[in-house]
C-alpha cells in the first residue's frame, strides 16, 4: 500500500494554481508555485467520476504505483510524486515540473507536415537509453508501464540534450514471475500486437513500444497509423511495417536494426531492456552512414511502395496527421482506465 495519504485541506493553501500546461481525457494539468518555498510543480487534476462511475480506485492506481516504483529511492527517469490532494471531485496530485514539454511536440509539429524538430541519431539515442533505464528500474520491480510514447515522455529542459521523465502510470501493472494478465490498454500506434488479439502482457509489451518511439524519433512518422483506429490496430496486429527509403535514406543500418529487432510479432522474439541498451546502435559514440544497399527490409504492405513518389508523400501525410491527431485527442484502446 502507498504511503501516501491524499490531503484534504484546500491546495490553495498552499500553492498558487498558473495556466493549464496540459489534458487528458479526464485530467487537466496547470503549472502551480508552492507558497511556503516558492518551488514550482505540476498539479495533475483528475476527475473521480467517469461516465457516471466512481473511479477512484482507477485514480488512486497511479498514486500508489509512482509511490512503490520510488521506493525505496527516486529513480531519475521517473517523475516524482510529492503530495496528493482530494476534493469531492477530484484527486490532485503534485508532480515534478517539466519546463521543456513531451517529446510528442518534438516528434511531430501540430500544424504544418515537417518535423517539429530534426533530431539527430545521436540525439535520439541520448533520449531512448534514458527511456530504457527508467524502464529498466520498472521491469526489474516487476511493473510494465503499458502506454510507453512520446505523450508519456516529459522533456526536463529544453536544451539539445535534455533529461527525461516517464509519466502517466495509470495503466501500469505489477505481473509476478509466472503470472498471465490480459488486457486491453493502450495507444493503438504504440500498442502491442498481443495485447490487441487479449493475449498475456508483460514486460515485452513495453519493448514493442519502444520499437515503435524509435521509429517516431527518427522520422516523424508512425509506422502502422491507418485512416481509424480499426486499420492502425489492423496494421500493428500483422505487424505492417518497413523502412521506407524516402524516410530511412540516411538513417544507419544500426538503427534500423535496433528498431527490426524490437518490432517481432512473438514477444519471445523481442529483446529485454538491458539487450536494447546493449544493442551497438545505443553504444555508438560516431553514427556512421551506411550504404543504402544496406537498407533493412521488412515485407511491404499496401501503404508504401518506393518506386512512386506520390505514394510515398501521400502516405507520409496520413501517418503525420494520425500522430497529429493522437497528440490532440485520447486514442487509449480502454478510455475508462485513461487518466
Amino acid at each position: 500500500m502507498s504511503s501516501i495519504v491524499a490531503q484534504t485541506e484546500p491546495i490553495d493553501n498552499y500553492y498558487e494554481i498558473h495556466e493549464q500546461i496540459g489534458r487528458g481525457q479526464y485530467a487537466v494539468v496547470r503549472r502551480c508555485t508552492q507558497k511556503s518555498t516558492g518551488l514550482q510543480f505540476a498539479a495533475k487534476f483528475v476527475r473521480k467520476r467517469r461516465k457516471g462511475q466512481d473511479c477512484r480506485s482507477e485514480v488512486w492506481h497511479e498514486v500508489e504505483v509512482l509511490s512503490a516504483v520510488n521506493t525505496p529511492y527516486q529513480h531519475t527517469k521517473i517523475v516524482t510524486l510529492h503530495e496528493v490532494f482530494e476534493t469531492r471531485n477530484e484527486l490532485i496530485l503534485i508532480l515534478e515540473l517539466a519546463l521543456g514539454g513531451d517529446l510528442h511536440r518534438h516528434c511531430v509539429a501540430l500544424d504544418t507536415d515537417e518535423p517539429a524538430s530534426s533530431r539527430s541519431e545521436k540525439e535520439v539515442v541520448f533520449l531512448l537509453r534514458q527511456i530504457l533505464e527508467g524502464l529498466r528500474h520498472l521491469h526489474n520491480q516487476n511493473y510494465v508501464h503499458l502506454d510507453i510514447k512520446p505523450n508519456n515522455i516529459l522533456l526536463m529542459t529544453e536544451i539539445l540534450y535534455p533529461e527525461i521523465r516517464i509519466i502517466d502510470f495509470g495503466l501500469a501493472r505489477k505481473i509476478k514471475p509466472g503470472e498471465q494478465i490480459c488486457l486491453i490498454v493502450g495507444t493503438p500506434e504504440y500498442v502491442a500486437p498481443e495485447i490487441l488479439e487479449f493475449e498475456p502482457v508483460g514486460k515485452p509489451s513495453d519493448i514493442w513500444s519502444i520499437g515503435v518511439v524509435a521509429y517516431v524519433m527518427l522520422t516523424g512518422m508512425s509506422p502502422f497509423a491507418g485512416e481509424d483506429k480499426q486499420e492502425t490496430c489492423y496494421n500493428v496486429s500483422l505487424c505492417a511495417m518497413d523502412f521506407p527509403d524516402s524516410h530511412f535514406g540516411s538513417i544507419s543500418f544500426t538503427a534500423q536494426d535496433f528498431i527490426a529487432k524490437i518490432l517481432q510479432r512473438n514477444p519471445a522474439d523481442r529483446p529485454t531492456v538491458e539487450e536494447c541498451l546493449n544493442h551497438p546502435w545505443l553504444n555508438t559514440e560516431e553514427l556512421v552512414q551506411k550504404s543504402p544497399s544496406r537498407r533493412v527490409r521488412r515485407t511491404p504492405n499496401h501503404h508504401t511502395t518506393a518506386n512512386n513518389e506520390d505514394s510515398c508523400k501521400s502516405e507520409h501525410h496520413k501517418r503525420r496527421k494520425k500522430l497529429k491527431q493522437t497528440n490532440r485527442e485520447n486514442n487509449s484502446l480502454a478510455d475508462n482506465m485513461t487518466l
